[in-house]
């Protein structure tokens, strides 16, 4: 049984939450609170498994209640919901770095669509949880016997065969604006390549994340920009709402289409542009996340002669890409995010 504590300042969000995630087998809703001060008085005693948080609140808000709850229980996990204001997106960034494990676009509710906020929420909740398998198939641990490797070594002509690339694109869904900024906080200004940064946002928040990694970066970090040419160094985040292709001349080509894409922008279609435009020069990445976007993209990549590492399932928030990447066999190697970072800052020493 998953026990969730809701955080939400309006009460007709409380109600419709509580209302899908009672209905849901596997589920109970095992407290609320309308205020943050409220929310840290009754958790404890509730002892959730999960909070949903949302993250402007009067008095005590989102961010200020965040730590408190990741002190009081590490292994919490917190959903946050944001409005979708500059504001909001800056919040909600800050949170993703501090511990939270996902957001909503609270503005992208419809309260009265249950069946829109069980979609919503309900599959975030079940991919998060620890063990458990999203509704897609592809979460959770692999079964026994599967085949599939957990991790492995990295060989001691790592680094040779990542020197003389031309290009790396990373690429990151749930769980992964913390991990890119443990991967980028670790390259010196230095870097030999081009980084193009896929991570799942709506429209808006791409832009609050690029600049939070500028800030404590070494890199240049920004969102890309159409017609940008890309240079070492450079790292561009992907805008929300448009998928990013890199011409032969590694520039930006920003386009809404295919518009029917589950994701946009999407990783599958960033890294198939670069294995084009870099033949056998890429190094791909493929971070936590939930579904599959980035696994045809990772074995393109790889069957061209470039390089791939995906994130192992130890080290990920949720092991559903990186995991379907492996099973495509686009991963070269299987690496915790540790070993990521370390491996990338040693490229660039």
């Amino acid at each position: 049984m998953i026990r969730i504590f809701i955080v939400d300042d309006s009460t007709f969000v409380r109600r419709a939450l509580s209302r899908v995630l009672d209905a849901e087998p596997g589920f109970r809703v095992v407290g609320e609170a309308g205020s943050g001060a409220e929310a840290l008085a009754k958790i404890p005693g509730a002892d959730p498994d999960f909070v949903t948080l949302d993250v402007a609140m009067p008095g005590m808000d989102g961010l200020q209640v965040l730590p408190a709850l990741l002190r009081w229980k590490p292994s919490l996990r917190v959903l946050m919901l944001s409005a979708h204001t500059s504001e909001g997106a800056v919040a909600t960034v800050t949170a993703l770095a501090a511990g939270a494990v996902d957001f909503i676009d609270k503005t992208a509710f419809n309260v009265m669509d249950l069946e829109f906020l069980r979609r919503e929420v309900v599959d975030r909740l079940v991919a998060l949880s620890p063990g458990a398998r999203p509704a897609n198939g592809n979460g959770g641990p692999p079964s026994k016997g599967s085949g599939l490797p957990q991790e492995t070594a990295v060989r001691p002509t790592a680094l040779a065969d990542l020197r003389g690339r031309e290009l790396c694109v990373i690429g990151a869904s749930t769980g992964g604006p913390a991990a890119v900024q443990r991967i980028l906080e670790r390259l010196p200004a230095r870097f030999p390549l081009p980084i193009v940064v896929v991570q799942h946002m709506p429209p808006g928040f791409t832009e609050a994340f690029a600049r939070r990694l500028n800030s404590l970066c070494r890199l240049r970090v920004g969102e890309a920009v159409e017609g940008q040419r890309l240079a070492p160094g450079d790292v561009v985040i992907a805008p929300g709402g448009l998928h990013l292709r890199l011409s032969r001349g590694l520039a930006v080509v920003l386009s809404p289409e295919p518009a029917e894409a589950r994701h946009i922008p999407s990783i599958d279609v960033t890294m198939r542009s670069a294995a084009r435009s870099r033949p056998g020069q890429v190094l791909g990445i493929l971070l936590t996340g939930m579904g599959e976007d980035g696994a045809e993209g990772m074995a393109t990549i790889r069957a061209g002669g470039g390089v791939t590492i995906a994130e192992s399932e130890a080290s990920c928030v949720v092991y559903g890409m990186p995991r379907a990447a492996v099973r495509r066999g686009g991963a070269t190697w299987v690496l915790g995010l540790g070993d990521i970072a370390e491996l990338l800052g040693e490229l660039g020493s």
